[in-house]
């Protein structure tokens, strides 16, 4: 009887303690969900997320760099021997007919790595356009759910088809989640100072995911097999994933029928300081994305570099770049006037680093221009990407899935055409050639940033001005306050007075509910 009291009170005392502590995590459950819903708390965990998923798609374009021609080749030397014992009683001449030549070889590598760009390009005009419309959390999910797709595609993809499919996908995921995450930093932070802050260190992110991406790949590559970086890029995408979903829960019951209705992309496209912007990302992109697929084989070339130096090619220039994010930030805050002229500085680095490429002779002397290449471009990204979202609220609506998915457009041209068209130009005309044209091209670009010189002087429209007066900027959803004002002025403008404010006052019930109902 003793030991029956003995159990049934150890049983009481077990269930006391597991209730105690599920009363604990309820506590700290609620506890993390009311800081969550700080708004302060919030921007900094969204930031975190877009941050995420933007190194995660750079490592993703990047970690294939060391791992996918080796193993390819590894596919083709395995069909070969299959070919070879399948065909015993023809000589070793003729068993090498069946083998892929080298050049078609490097076509396919060049066709595999160009396919993420290429069909990142033809999807971010609908992408742009369906981020305008539903928001910029679904959008941002989507991307992540499809990067995840893509990752475990690629960790178990067995021939060139599967690898391509892969790629394609990773495009696919690409269009929604870099447009949305970085359209979503520039509707939360509105404050210009914050919010170059926010591109910049997100910025940061994506040349980190770039530059450390092949010798993660390559080293987990070599230790434990193809499988084991995608694998781990695959646990830290649904970790993002999940935080998405819990944080931003981008497909909770809200009302969506007052979302505002941003410019059109092709409008967007056809302003004349957007369109120097996204020229000046194409031209300034052009080195990197044209040095990558070539530069291995020139420093194999004239310097016989050995693998190691090759692999950590683009390792140090990490560094200047996350220098050069600094430094613009930095002056944006003090003189934020003078974007235009950081961008223009940085073409000319840009320029001037190309150039001297060709000249190096060994490893380190060309960590000098690589370095100064990664500055400049983090002087004209840093710099004219803020500008992008101003250009909107100034002269648009404040929307910024369209403008945000022109600037990855040309991102995704200079990335397009940096795996195909560079290898032919070094071909025909040779790599000295193919670098000072990229020099010269963004020496005589920086001159038309001066385009952008007075844009800090443009002023909101007179709706959105009237909005930031009375209740100061809070991002997207500021546009539908807007609209439903520029729809109230228009009903009175010939008694609208110097403000507005009158005209509002006066407006009466009936005809403020016909607004509203027009406007939804």
């Amino acid at each position: 009887m003793e030991s029956e009291g003995i159990t049934e009170e150890g049983a009481t005392n077990v269930a006391q303690s597991a209730a105690s502590k599920l009363a604990q995590m309820g506590e700290r459950t609620k506890q993390l969900g009311s800081a969550i819903q700080n708004p302060e708390r919030q921007k900094r965990i969204i930031l975190v997320i877009v941050c995420v998923a933007l190194l995660l798609d750079n490592m993703l374009y990047m970690v294939i760099v060391p791992i996918i021609p080796d193993y390819l080749e590894g596919l083709q030397r395995e069909a070969d021997l299959e070919q070879s014992a399948a065909e015993q009683h023809t000589n070793s001449t003729n068993s090498t007919i069946h083998r892929a030549p080298k050049g078609n070889f490097d076509l396919q590598i060049g066709v595999l790595f160009a396919s993420k760009a290429i069909l990142q390009l033809l999807v971010n005009p609908l992408s742009g356009t369906f981020i305008d419309r539903v928001g910029y959390d679904i959008p941002l999910f989507i991307g992540l759910n499809i990067m995840f797709l893509s990752t475990l595609t690629f960790a178990f993809a067995q021939n060139y088809a599967t690898l391509f499919l892969a790629r394609s996908i990773q495009g696919l995921g690409s269009a929604f989640a870099d447009t949305s995450g970085i359209a979503l930093i520039a509707d939360k932070y509105t404050e210009e100072s914050e919010r170059s802050k926010a591109l910049g260190i997100a910025l940061a992110f994506i040349s980190f995911g770039s530059l450390v991406a092949p010798p993660f790949g390559g080293v987990l590559y070599d230790l434990a097999g193809k499988q084991a970086p995608f694998l781990i890029l695959a646990c830290i995408c649904l970790i993002d994933g999940v935080l998405c979903l819990t944080v931003l829960k981008p497909f909770s019951n809200r009302e969506r029928e007052n979302m505002p209705v941003g410019t059109p992309i092709y409008k967007l496209m056809i302003d004349p300081y957007i369109a120097v912007v996204a020229g000046a990302l194409i031209v300034c992109n052009i080195p990197l994305a044209f040095l990558e697929p070539t530069i291995a084989n020139w420093m194999d070339e004239t310097m016989h570099a050995t693998e190691w130096e090759i692999g950590m090619t683009w390792f140090p220039a990490f560094f200047p770049h996350v220098l050069g994010v600094y430094l613009t930030v930095k002056l944006a805050a003090k003189y934020p006037q003078l974007q235009w002229f950081y961008g223009a500085i940085g073409m000319v680095f840009i320029g001037a680093s190309s150039c001297t490429v060709p000249a190096c002779k060994n490893f380190w002397q060309l960590m000098i221009p690589l370095c100064g290449i990664c500055f400049g471009i983090a002087f004209v990204d840093t710099a004219l990407l803020p500008t992008l979202a101003f250009l909107v609220d100034v002269r648009h609506v404040s929307v910024y899935g369209s403008v945000y998915a022109i600037a990855d457009i040309s991102y995704c041209v200079a990335y397009a055409l940096g795996p195909i068209v560079a290898g032919q130009i070094v071909h025909n005309l040779g790599f000295v050639q193919l670098n000072l044209g990229m020099g010269l091209a963004n020496v005589l670009y920086a001159p038309a940033l001066l385009l952008l010189k007075n844009v800090t002087q443009m002023k909101p429209s007179f709706s959105e001005r009237n909005m930031l007066l009375e209740d100061g900027p809070t991002g997207l959803y500021d546009t539908i306050k807007m609209e439903q004002r520029e729809k109230k002025r228009k009903g009175l403008c010939t008694t609208i007075d110097e403000n507005g404010i009158e005209t509002f006052v006066q407006r009466s019930q009936s005809e403020e509910e016909s607004s509203g109902g027009e406007y939804a």
